[in-house]
């Protein structure tokens, strides 16, 4: 940047601004010393210009010629030679003479000058007129009231601005004072601002905790509703399903009729306490938990394929959201395709039961489906269901958790060609 200002010799106003006393000064000499070594370079060129370069010819029409004498050579004139010359010694005389003589003259009028100006001044009164010398004297006595006048005038101005400069100085002390009173003011002011607005934050964050609270009551009462009537559904429905079986078995024993062949029921679980061994079917062990994919395969098809898991409400064919025994994380893979309120039902790989996965904003989450009992319910929840197409629709609609961010929206299907659940239905 140095380098630039002394190349161009100029510096930017507001660059000059920004530079403390010492930089200006070292600028400043800088630059002098560029100037310098500027003009010494183009005084050297010059010179060496004018040496290098061919003096200019002469013009020929200027010359000089010599006057002639009589005998034909230049004329001469030697001082002295002449009668009528002086000589030296009388030509130096009469310079000094001339120059005496003038500085005589000039010492006569300066002395002939202060002569008449004394003179003046002592006669002067003589040829006055009386009434020219009271009227002088007047104008001295005006002109000495006027000074004293105007010293008086002076005197005053002085006491007077002083007086404004103590008026001044108070004024200028009241208001620091009421400036120091309002700033206290606006500050206690501005702290009681802030403590209101600190209250009512702390209001507004317990009233909404509260309504947060109210919230979660009302969902809670909502889904204790949900499940009162739910219940209440169930029931009524088995009741109902329980009159029919009645009215069809009075029928037939009405007519004579041999009783149509209900569909294969599992057989129940025997719950009764008792000493003695229980006795199950061979080849199917229902185990809470670390149960081999075999024995998983066999209980569904044993127990869960008479009453049709995993199909739609018309039975006609295999729901989409159904899967076979799949890992967590190749649920976790499926669902993270598709994103947040997707589904899928799929087979535990560990305990005989199905797992119901679910994609939501937080990521993917597990819910555990109870399959005993001839019902399915969410493990935890009260409400148990007839078939998986029953907890489906019924979760549709109603969320999962009681926070009501898990909702079934979009059923997960298979990805690829081939199918998940085709050794749960084929045996070999």
């Amino acid at each position: 940047m140095l380098q630039q200002i002394l190349t161009d010799m100029f510096i930017e106003p507001e660059l000059l601004a920004e530079l403390n006393e010492d930089q200006k000064q070292t600028l400043f000499f800088k630059m002098r010393e560029e100037q310098v070594r500027r003009w010494k370079e183009r005084d050297a060129q010059q010179v060496k210009e004018e040496v290098g370069s061919k003096r200019p010819k002469k013009d020929p029409a200027k010359s000089v010629s010599w006057m002639k004498a009589s005998d034909g050579d230049d004329w001469v004139w030697v001082m002295g030679d002449h009668p009528e010359d002086k000589s030296y010694d009388q030509i130096c005389d009469g310079i000094m003479a001339q120059r005496a003589a003038l500085q005589a003259q000039k010492e006569a009028e300066e002395l002939r000058a202060k002569k008449e100006a004394e003179l003046e001044k002592r006669f002067s009164a003589v040829h006055l007129d009386p009434e020219l010398v009271l009227a002088a004297k007047e104008v001295e006595l005006r002109e000495e009231e006027a000074r004293q006048a105007a010293a008086k005038e002076q005197l005053r101005l002085k006491e007077e601005l002083k007086k404004e400069e103590a008026e001044r100085c108070k004024a200028e002390e009241e208001v620091r004072g009421l400036e120091e009173a309002r700033a206290q003011q606006i500050y206690m002011d501005l702290k009681d601002v802030q403590k209101s607005r600190q209250h009512q934050d702390k209001e507004d964050k317990e009233d909404k905790a509260w309504q947060e609270t109210l919230r979660k009551s009302k969902v809670a009462d909502q889904r204790r509703l949900s499940i009162a009537k739910q219940t209440r559904e169930d029931y009524r429905r088995r009741s109902v399903k329980a009159l029919e079986q009645g009215r069809v078995s009075s029928v037939t024993k009405a007519l004579g009729g041999e009783k149509p062949a209900l569909p294969p029921k599992p057989k129940p679980r025997n719950l009764t306490v008792t000493s003695d061994v229980i006795t199950q079917k061979p080849g199917v062990r229902r185990t809470p938990s670390c149960s081999s994919p075999e024995r998983i395969i066999q209980w569904f098809r044993d127990e869960q394929l008479p009453l049709r898991a995993g199909f739609q409400r018309d039975q006609s064919r295999i729901a989409t959201w159904f899967h076979g025994i799949i890992s967590r994380q190749e649920a976790e893979d499926l669902l993270s395709e598709k994103g947040p309120g997707y589904f899928l039902i799929r087979v535990s790989e560990r305990i005989l039961g199905y797992v119901l996965s679910h994609c939501s904003q937080e990521g993917c989450k597990h819910f555990l489906i109870d399959a005993t009992d001839n019902c399915y319910m969410l493990l935890g929840d009260q409400l148990s269901f007839s078939s998986l197409v029953e907890l489906v629709e019924y979760h549709e609609v109603e969320a999962l958790t009681p926070s009501g961010g898990e909702q079934l929206l979009h059923a997960c299907g298979q990805s690829g060609g081939t199918v998940d659940y085709a050794d749960l239905f084929t045996r070999v």
